[in-house]
């Protein structure tokens, strides 16, 4: 971590730069934007991680506009109408997160005569992006998708790229776009600059990066394990629906907020939440990716002019929004993926600023927050309000695990299990392997095996002792039922077959049928031993046809009415 406090004086920047960034306030420059500043001018490939909210759009958005003017010192002079295609080339996950990259962009560059920068969105009108396109452009902020439709359409020319920034690069790749990525990229010069910025650079990140970058130079400033001081974390336990409802509308009700974010898993939860919150009388909207763009722009328009007090949004809204008057974020719905809480609870504590993040969750959500806790490997404190406490006990949760540990063997015991071991290198037993030491559904001290909180349920009978020999029957020649002790079935007239339908001459026979219970009011089969036989075979029936089948016996009489008997067991 860097101790030194630098000035924006000493990155390097252009003298036009820097006179905006002082009229946007900024006097020091934050860790990644000292790392990430100096290198980008130099011209090297960065690979990026670094959190939100701590000045990542600045760190490429400030090199890429003093290479432009360092270019345009030697550039020719422009042919009017004719499309050169932008010189540096930025795509994002999201539209929001697109649109804040190009507001950062139009800031930071309000000194630089003629510059010229366009946005390719999805839900915008083609017409205006195409004009865009056609005229001469410095930057181009684009979103996969609507790139491409461009790209095939040769409204869009990228063969003057001299640099590619991928912002959140991972979020890309989840959402699909790593087909779209390549297509991009093998219509821009080889000899390029190339700026990844990903919260992690394993897996698929990793490789793409690979094929994409020509020996960058990596800047790990942050992680998804940092601590998040300035942003303080709270978890309240809800028994239903109901009481998160009354949870949510205490915590709306504080005077200490400002505005707020609360998020929700569905959009249809947005909406209906939104307009819940309208009926309370909060200032309220919604946002999420089902509504057009153009209503989307308004709503965040209105969120920075504090028209909207609340803004209730899905995760389309997690990476985009940078509105430093929002005081709270409220997960009023858990997130999909533990790396998206991450995102939500950036929307606060922006820019040096302090904020709250509260989850609300009820015990259908242990499972997500215990993947949370384990992903950010801290501890989510749990909180009550006066008044509006939980009536049940607060669900168990396993403390993170510390960074570098490996398996699940240091957790403890598991809860609800009695005695059972916990899963990691130790998995089954005693033993070094992983199913070494005791027999793998042994219980410890040979211990009934009895859940935390009461009885087996019902149907389910007692275990005691080792589940595996003394409580479960064997399936050897000692297993009650299919052994030696169960009566064996004569074969009879020594035939290899079923005579007398006494059984195998393997002692592995069923019961005499006469020995089942009846199915219903129905009666048993009598024995079939005392059934007359069709000479040295079993018999099958009774009488169907003359001089045939006559010695089988009179056939059973069926359900009375003449309906046809019933299938199954107990015939």
């Amino acid at each position: 971590m860097l101790k030194e406090v630098m000035t924006f004086e000493n990155l390097g920047l252009h003298e036009s730069i820097l006179r905006a960034v002082k009229d946007s306030g900024y006097e020091t420059a934050t860790e990644v934007q000292t790392l990430a500043i100096p290198a980008g001018i130099a011209g090297k490939d960065l690979m990026v991680s670094a959190r939100t909210g701590s000045g990542k759009t600045a760190a490429f958005i400030l090199p890429a506009l003093s290479k432009i003017l360092a270019g345009r010192a030697t550039q020719q002079e422009r042919v009017r109408g004719k499309n050169y295609g932008p010189k540096v080339l930025v795509l994002c996950p999201t539209r929001e997160l697109a649109m804040q990259v190009a507001k950062a962009a139009q800031t930071y560059g309000r000194h630089v005569p003629g510059l010229k920068i366009a946005t390719v969105l999805g839900g915008m009108p083609y017409a205006l992006q195409i004009r865009q396109l056609s005229g001469p452009l410095d930057i181009l902020i684009a979103t996969p998708g609507r790139l491409m439709d461009h790209l095939q359409s040769g409204k869009c020319v990228l063969d003057n790229v001299e640099i590619l920034v991928l912002d959140e690069a991972d979020r890309m790749l989840d959402m699909g776009f790593i087909d779209d990525i390549k297509f991009v990229a093998d219509r821009i010069p080889a000899e390029r600059q190339t700026v990844m910025f990903s919260a992690t650079f394993a897996g698929h990140v990793g490789r793409l990066a690979n094929e994409l970058m020509r020996d960058p130079q990596r800047i790990d400033v942050a992680s998804h394990t940092d601590t998040h001081e300035n942003i303080t974390q709270r978890l309240h336990w809800a028994d239903n629906n109901n009481h998160k409802d009354q949870l949510l509308e205490h915590l709306l009700a504080d005077k200490d907020l400002d505005q707020a974010v609360v998020f929700t898993s569905t959009q249809r939860d947005a909406d209906w939440l939104a307009e819940r919150l309208e009926e309370l009388g909060h200032a309220v909207a919604p946002l999420h990716g089902g509504m057009p763009q153009g209503r989307r722009n308004r709503v965040l328009m209105a969120l920075r002019r504090h028209e909207v007090r609340v803004l209730v949004a899905t995760d389309v809204a997690a990476r985009g929004i940078d509105v430093p008057t929002i005081t709270h974020v409220i997960n009023y719905g858990l997130p999909m993926k533990a790396e998206d809480y991450v995102h939500r609870i950036g929307r606060t504590g922006r820019a040096g600023r302090s904020g709250l993040a509260v989850t609300l969750a009820t015990r259908d959500d242990v499972s997500m927050i215990r993947r949370i806790q384990q992903f950010t490997t801290q501890t989510i404190p749990s909180a009550q309000i006066e008044g509006l406490e939980p009536k049940t006990q607060e669900p168990r949760i396993f403390p993170p695990r510390p960074a570098g540990a490996g398996g699940f063997e240091d957790r403890g015991p598991r809860p609800g299990w009695g005695n059972k071991p916990g899963f990691g290198g130790n998995k089954f037993g005693g033993g070094g392997s992983k199913f070494g030491g005791k027999p793998s559904f042994h219980r410890d001290g040979g211990k009934p095996f009895v859940r935390e909180g009461g009885p087996r349920p019902e149907g389910f009978a007692p275990r005691g002792g080792d589940f595996r020999q003394d409580a479960r029957p064997s399936f050897g020649n000692d297993r009650p039922g299919f052994g030696n002790d169960r009566p064996a079935f004569d074969r009879g007239n020594d035939r290899g077959g079923y005579d007398n339908r006494g059984g195998h001459g393997d002692n592995r026979g069923f019961a005499p049928r006469n020995d089942r219970p009846a199915f219903g009011d129905k009666p048993a089969f009598a024995p079939r031993n005392d059934r007359p036989s069709f000479g040295d075979k079993p018999s099958f029936g009774g009488d169907r046809r003359p001089g045939g089948f006559d010695s089988r016996g009179p056939k059973r009489a069926g359900p009375p009415g003449g309906a046809p008997r019933r299938s199954g067991f107990g015939r």
